[in-house]
């Protein structure tokens, strides 16, 4: 018997392959109809803004240690170049160089799989080469609109911490609870966001080791809430969202495997909440339009993206 087989079995019982037609790309992201964008669009009262986003710059978090994934490289291919005759007109212009999962992120569909298969049944051999994913690909998902209410559960404000300390997993009834106690619902299309306070980890501490590899985040057994809820998409200020390292030493992200690979969830990371959750706590309104769309990398496996909340 495999360590995975638990992975296999959760993800046959919540599987979304064919919910939306065989050609599906885009998953849960299809739940962001009409009425979750005017529900979203409804949240705005004051117009106050909140960027959600890392800079993307050579002090991101990135310490190194995943394979390919450095921090971003920023450098000038002009200066103040003259075009014409002087003093004419001037021009300059840049390159930026970087992992897309480099600092926020949207993981794609084709981001990770098991059992030789991406989300909707499509076999890795005829979708992943090295010029990219040529299906569930970050650049079908950027069709479709990352526009849609949010709802943020603070758990460290709700368990009267900072921050959750280091691989705690964020239970079941942590999620059920901490809606409760902030009075939050959620409708089909949502996209549920989770603070745990983590980030100042690398924030304040500059601790990029603890950081990616010591996560707070959920765990297996929050999976069919997440299906039953009917979220658009999960994000955390975290790199991982769910619980790093696992809770099976023998089983690697079982969390993104079921969420990404059968239920065609996708995971955004690394979001920045602290300045959002202060301002859902001090007014008592959890909820908020986001708009948080990824770029249309062709064939792209991630896409980093500056979240806005506006409420």
């Amino acid at each position: 018997m495999s360590a995975y087989d638990i992975v296999r079995d959760i993800g046959k019982v919540l599987s979304n392959w064919g919910r939306w037609g065989a050609e599906d790309e885009c998953g849960t992201l299809n739940l962001i109809d009409a009425s979750a964008i005017k529900r979203g669009l409804a949240c705005v009262k004051s117009g106050r803004t909140f960027s959600l986003g890392l800079p993307l710059g050579a002090d991101g978090p990135q310490g190194g240690g995943v394979p390919g994934r450095f921090n971003p490289q920023h450098y000038m291919t002009a200066i103040g170049q003259g075009w014409g005759e002087e003093p004419g007109f001037h021009y300059s212009d840049d390159v930026l160089s970087l992992p897309l999962q480099a600092a926020t992120q949207w993981d794609s569909l084709a981001h990770v799989y098991y059992d030789d298969h991406l989300y909707n049944g499509r076999p890795v051999s005829e979708v992943l080469d090295t010029f990219g994913a040529h299906a569930d690909g970050i650049d079908k998902q950027a069709e479709r609109a990352y526009l849609t209410r949010g709802v943020l559960l603070d758990i460290a404000r709700y368990k009267g911490v900072d921050r959750l300390a280091p691989s705690t997993v964020i239970t079941l009834d942590d999620l059920e609870s901490t809606a409760r106690a902030q009075g939050v619902s959620f409708a089909p299309g949502d996209i549920l966001v989770l603070r745990t306070g983590h980030i100042n980890v690398f924030l304040e501490d500059g601790d990029r080791d603890v950081y990616n590899f010591q996560c707070p985040g959920i765990g297996i057994e929050s999976l069919p809430w997440l299906r039953r809820c009917d979220f658009a998409a999960v994000a955390s200020d975290t790199p991982n969202v769910e619980v790093l390292p696992g809770e099976d030493p023998l089983v690697l992200s079982p969390v993104h495997l079921v969420a990404l690979r059968d239920m065609g969830m996708p995971f955004g990371e690394m979001f920045v909440l602290e300045e959002l959750a202060a301002d859902c706590a001090d007014d008592g309104v959890w909820y908020f339009l986001l708009s948080a769309q990824p770029l249309k990398v062709t064939a792209g496996i991630g896409s980093p993206v500056n979240p806005i909340a506006v409420k």
